[in-house]
């Protein structure tokens, strides 16, 4: 076979995504050129690598067995980078990390006065939801993860490095704002607005309910912090979200914090790596970073 790297690359990109589309639009690279490229590599491995039915494209036999060696390849060559890196110093290098989507507004603050510190650190950073950030540890795509609590049935080494307490929130004018110490039982009267099934914040607030046995209206499930939020503002309803997420919206009294009888719900952020992986100086260095200097960064904001 007379097959290229890049073309290894595109088929990867196809093969996780099982799109051109996103393939193209994650490669920077117009659809017609990544269906060329998989045409060509289809030619010179003598096989079809992709199947469609319907809209849907689908890896056939020999695809499958192309993307263990694709992603090995892959693999490989990120250590071979990583050993590189490691010879030209802490300086220089490539830290590829994702995180929950919660923790992206704190993480960039820690990633800023990292890269200040370390001239000509290059960053790539996905935020993306938990179960995606579980499937990246297990397909080996990062360096390190940052993350709430980790599945105890995979094998990595997580560091707890930060609280992270889940509050109940309200608009201004709503009936309880300004009550104290509100028993758990008076929010059964309310609509609670809630993550997707999945989301860490979820599991941690029916744990939390559940364990007080109380089961919360929940009728309208969110895909973000963002839209639950402006669904709180709204009057649509409560919601449950970390307390980090709230920083714009206490300042301008948009939203605040409910004083409910045994929350927050405490929880901690955590980073993340697969047990045994091979972490450059600069991963080291960041995670390093983030265990010891975390908590001077950041500041939760004020109720």
């Amino acid at each position: 076979m007379n097959i290229t790297f890049r073309q290894l690359q595109i088929f990867d990109a196809v093969a996780r995504n099982l799109s051109f589309t996103r393939a193209s639009e994650e490669l920077h690279l117009t659809q017609p050129a990544v269906s060329m490229q998989i045409k060509q590599l289809e030619q010179s491995v003598g096989l079809p690598l992709f199947e469609q039915l319907g809209k849907k494209i689908f890896l056939t036999e020999a695809g499958q067995e192309f993307s263990r060696y694709a992603s090995a390849i892959g693999s490989q060559l990120d250590e071979l980078e990583q050993v590189v890196d490691e010879m030209k110093g802490l300086q220089r290098g490539r830290l590829t990390i994702a995180v929950a989507s919660t923790a992206n507004y704190f993480v960039p603050r820690l990633l800023a006065t990292f890269c200040q510190r370390h001239g000509d650190v290059t960053v790539s950073l996905d935020v993306t939801n938990r179960e995606q950030l579980l499937k990246g540890l297990v397909e080996n795509r990062t360096d390190l993860v940052i993350m709430g609590q980790p599945p105890e049935d995979m094998d990595l080494v997580a560091e707890r490095f930060l609280e992270n307490p889940l509050v109940v929130i309200a608009p201004p004018d709503h009936l309880l704002a300004k009550e104290k110490n509100i028993p758990l039982h008076r929010l059964l009267e309310e609509t609670f607005l809630v993550r997707e099934q999945g989301s860490g914040t979820r599991s941690a607030v029916e744990r939390f309910f559940s364990a007080n046995q109380i089961a919360l209206s929940t009728q309208m499930e969110m895909s973000s912090n963002e839209a639950i939020k402006q669904g709180v503002e709204a009057g649509l309803g409560l919601g449950i979200v970390s307390m980090h997420t709230l920083e714009m919206e206490l300042a301008l009294k948009r939203l605040v914090i409910l004083d409910v009888e045994k929350l927050p719900i405490m929880r901690n952020w955590y980073i993340v790596h697969r047990s045994g992986k091979r972490l450059s100086l600069v991963a080291q260095g960041f995670q390093k970073f983030v265990q010891e200097e975390s908590r001077q960064v950041l500041k939760l904001p004020s109720a």
